[in-house]
């Protein structure tokens, strides 16, 4: 009920726009894009392609442009450049300590709090040096609870998405929380040292119990991807993380799990790092908001937007892009938005036709891609980009953006082409869809704004494609 009257409201919303038509166009894909279509067996109705000169005379191609079509990742785009306009390249996020009770020789006669304010990059060693704080200002033992207020966000009700079907401990999966610590993934470390296996878990909150069944081998090559399995049971009063397989002497590997609701991994975070620095809490762990009175006694500041924004278009950080969509949100919510991601969405769309960009198409679930339901059309991807390139937070936009072949999700895509380093390139992917979004640029030296989305029930070979496009785009005719 809630989706569908998420998809009502929307509908509404798009009724007044119109498509954008230039009045140039070139319809036909390029000959070598439709070879590599034809040799993956896929149609040419499956692909959208948009591309735009941006600073020099050039023919725009529009192929399936006003399509509606499902973006995966580069949908993260919007969510990115709406936040360096509406919220600023130098927005922070604040994570604080309060104490609702007095401290008296290093103890704290009461509750120890801990608010979110939504920060993205909460890792280990910033939330290190916000309990060493905590240290130096005097506190050693805590009478009370620890109270976790994560009531910074109000968070919608939304479906939940496993592109890979019933493995919810991803990493990838992990929702967004007013107060996400360490994008709530544990990094397990297995290896075989003097012919014994060992299994570490950082951090060693309480709760994680290792059972410990990988083979140890003799010594040999160590493989690129060992044979050790990770797998969770979760029970009563805890986890436990089976592992097993088999290990040569002398290697090691790692993974990331995220097994813990994000109250138990906060709690236990927080628990494991003060019991090492020689701190305790005496009483339980439970949620609540921070009273008026309450003291401040520590607080942490996030890095800036910019930053933040390049490791979600890089890495296609999908936690942290939904945790910018929240707070896109929170930062402009009014009475009349049901929820944070409702409200962002309005904002967004608001953003836009200030702009003067119709978006009959967009539609924005949680501002990662990773949904079912967002949609937009490569014509109006290919506008937003645009708009950016032209904008005041061009370069913090563009450099946010993985290099090809050189870094984030397109490292080891066009390797020793011509494209090496060429273009600035945002990746998509499902499991039927494949995407590239961002800008190139051509053999002349100009630059484009270039999307190409590709919706397919089995998108074998995509990739292969999409750089199609790019290397086609880079050939563009000299100029005299």
């Amino acid at each position: 009920m809630i989706r569908m009257f998420r998809q009502l409201a929307i509908a509404g919303l798009l009724l007044p726009f119109a498509a954008y038509t230039p009045a140039s166009t070139q319809h036909g894909l390029p000959d070598k894009v439709q070879q590599s279509l034809k040799a993956s067996k896929i149609a040419s109705e499956s692909l959208s392609l948009v591309t735009l000169p941006l600073n020099a005379p050039g023919r725009p191609t529009f192929f399936n442009a006003d399509v509606s079509v499902n973006p995966a990742s580069t949908m993260k785009l919007v969510t990115t450049y709406a936040a360096l306009e509406l919220l600023g390249p130098s927005h922070q996020w604040k994570t604080e300590f309060y104490a609702d009770g007095p401290l008296k020789n290093g103890v704290l006669h009461g509750n120890l709090l801990l608010k979110g304010g939504g920060d993205p990059k909460l890792n280990l060693e910033k939330l290190w040096l916000l309990l060493r704080d905590l240290r130096a200002y005097g506190v050693r033992q805590v009478t009370g609870d620890l109270i976790l207020d994560r009531s910074h966000f109000i968070q919608p009700r939304l479906p939940v998405f496993d592109d890979d079907g019933g493995d919810i401990d991803k990493p990838y999966l992990v929702a967004p929380d007013a107060l996400l610590v360490n994008l709530n993934a544990l990094r397990l470390i297995t290896r075989n040292q003097d012919g014994k296996v060992q299994v570490v878990v950082e951090p060693p909150i309480a709760s994680i119990r290792i059972d410990n069944r990988v083979k140890p081998l003799k010594p040999g090559k160590c493989p690129a991807w060992p044979d050790v399995r990770y797998n969770t049971v979760k029970q009563f009063d805890g986890t436990t993380v089976i592992v097993s397989g088999s290990l040569a002497e002398g290697c090691r590997t790692q993974s990331y799990l995220a097994p813990l609701d994000h109250q138990s991994y906060i709690a236990g975070a927080v628990r494991a790092i003060w019991a090492e620095l020689d701190g305790s809490i005496l009483g339980q762990d439970h949620l609540g908001e921070v009273p008026k009175n309450a003291r401040l006694l520590a607080s942490a500041w996030s890095p800036d937007l910019t930053e933040i924004i390049r490791d979600i278009n890089k890495y296609s950080n999908n936690t942290m892009a939904r945790q910018l969509y929240l707070s896109l949100g929170a930062q402009f919510r009014t009475a009349a938005d049901g929820d944070d991601a409702m409200a962002a969405q309005r904002v967004i769309r608001q953003w836009l036709a200030r702009k003067g960009i119709t978006a009959p198409h967009l539609v924005m679930e949680n501002g990662s891609g990773l949904s079912r339901d967002e949609r937009v059309s490569a014509r109006e991807l290919a506008k937003i980009l645009e708009a950016a390139w032209k904008g005041p937070y061009a370069a913090e936009f563009v450099s946010s953006l993985p290099l090809v072949a050189t870094d984030g999700t397109m490292r080891k895509r066009l390797k020793r082409t011509v494209m090496a380093g060429e273009a600035h390139i945002k990746t998509g992917t499902l499991n039927n869809v494949r995407a590239i979004a961002g800008y190139s640029r051509d053999r002349n030296g100009n630059s484009w704004a270039v999307v190409a989305i590709l919706n397919h029930p089995k998108p074998w070979g995509a990739s292969a494609i999409l750089d199609q496009v790019l290397l086609d785009l880079y050939r563009q005719p000299a100029t005299p």
